[in-house]
């Protein structure tokens, strides 16, 4: 699942005639600065053609700055972590930020995804309306009109269905819609295109760790997913590659570093409760398939005390997931640590991404 972003590469050719037209009437150092933009803008498309890499950057925008995930997939092995790195201040323009990352990191040659933070989008859980799929956008977008604080007119909306059976033609009779205002979705369009970014996919955090999951799955068995950060906990359940069950939790990471023991007992049993509860909607909801095991994210000092709780709480078996087991950490050897592999965890998530999932 991806936003769509469109291209139009016949308004983008009229953009730059208009100002290689307006400059004929203007001053010579003002015409000079427009078309060195203009020459810019297509040296950067010519680059973006003829050398374009076969890796994927994801970037995303936090609240505490830009971080970056580049990854490139070798013909055999885990995926690659070329490079990960961050803007964490977030003092100044943003756009300057990104720009000044786009020269000095050559971010050009990488097909580029953005990742949505969690309150810049909804993830609605809906019955599947009888329409024809050239026709269930628009079917959606009636359906959850009631759903949304804003009007349905104003939204970006996309699906991510959920099959019954992977191998057969059955589908379910739900399935997951996504609604952003169309005011964030082009406001992270022009700041990605005015950094000389040329934007593929819009994602979502739940499909980031969908991603993840897709590598940790057993063939056969679902798998659950759990991650916590400043926004709160998240988690996934998948089943061969596709996104089953997602349910949001207000603790948050801060809370479990910032807790006394009784507030700390409080807080795992907490998580516990919720965990039961999304795990046995799943059973009854897709009893058929059978749960491998709960996995945390990398959570930093957090994560033993959390694993303890839960495999003494939990009829499930509970383990910590260490991202150099399913990609390559050598060239970033900082990701090693747990709390750098937290902080870029959904990042990482999103550079999985492929065009087949």
């Amino acid at each position: 699942m991806a936003f769509h972003v469109p291209t139009d590469d016949r308004c983008a050719l009229n953009l730059q005639e208009k100002e290689a037209t307006d400059a004929v009437f203007l001053p010579r150092y003002l015409r000079n600065s427009i078309m060195i933009k203009v020459m810019q803008r297509l040296w950067r498309a010519l680059n973006a053609t003829v050398s374009k890499s076969s890796g994927r950057a994801a970037i995303s925008l936090q609240s505490s700055g830009i971080f970056v995930v580049l990854v490139s997939r070798p013909a055999a092995g885990m995926p690659v972590v070329d490079r990960a790195f961050s803007h964490e201040t977030f003092t100044g323009n943003s756009v300057v930020i990104l720009e000044k990352m786009v020269q000095v990191e050559a971010l050009e040659k990488y097909r580029c995804s953005h990742l949505l933070n969690a309150g810049e989008y909804q993830l609605l859980t809906v019955d599947t309306p009888a329409v024809p799929q050239s026709e269930l956008k628009d079917a959606m977008r009636w359906i959850v009109k009631d759903m949304l604080d804003f009007p349905a007119e104003d939204a970006t909306i996309d699906i991510l269905a959920v099959p019954l059976d992977k191998t057969g033609p059955i589908r379910s009779t739900s399935m997951f819609a996504v609604v952003a205002r169309n005011s964030i979705i082009s406001q992270r369009q022009k700041l990605f295109e005015a950094a000389g970014l040329d934007l593929a996919a819009i994602d979502i955090p739940e499909v980031a760790q969908r991603n993840i999951s897709a590598v940790l799955e057993p063939e056969g068995k679902a798998l659950a997913l759990l991650s916590l950060n400043a926004d709160g906990g998240l988690m996934t359940i998948t089943f061969a590659g596709e996104l089953y069950l997602s349910r949001r939790m207000e603790i948050s990471l801060v809370q479990l570093k910032q807790a006394d023991l009784f507030e700390l007992a409080q807080l795992h049993e907490q998580i516990t409760l919720e965990l039961q509860r999304s795990l046995d909607h799943f059973y009854r909801q897709h009893h058929e398939m059978q749960l491998s095991k709960l996995v945390l994210a990398p959570m930093g000092q957090p994560g033993p005390d959390l694993l303890a709780y839960l495999t003494r709480n939990l009829n499930s078996q509970v383990e910590i997931l260490d991202m150099a087991s399913i990609m390559d950490l050598s060239a970033t050897p900082d990701l090693r640590d747990s709390d750098n592999q937290q902080k870029y965890f959904m990042t990482l998530g999103a550079a999985l991404r492929t065009k087949s999932i």
